[in-house]
């Protein structure tokens, strides 16, 4: 178990470990919420969730059709690039 404690200034340091674990960058923005048992950091999503019905033809595209999947990866591959260095 890893343990850390609040400064002066009521900031908490999440250990590496922990943070490796979960692949949380420097800058990651967290809800915090309170249950009976303490608090929960869950990270803030950087936008509400869609679908690709949501957003389906939005944006012209030319070129060979892509499918569901070949988009899914190509957006969380841009979120990924996009947020990674985020202070």
């Amino acid at each position: 178990m890893e343990t850390t404690r609040l400064s002066s200034k009521g900031q908490v340091i999440i250990p590496k470990a922990l943070r490796d674990a979960h692949a949380w960058l420097p800058g990651l923005e967290f809800v915090v919420i309170d249950t009976a048992e303490g608090l929960l950091l869950r990270p803030k999503r950087p936008f509400a969730p869609t679908t690709i019905a949501d957003v389906a033809g939005c944006l012209p595209f030319e070129g060979e059709a892509r499918s569901v999947e070949e988009m899914d990866e190509a957006i969380d591959r841009a979120v990924r690039e996009k947020w990674h260095d985020r202070n």
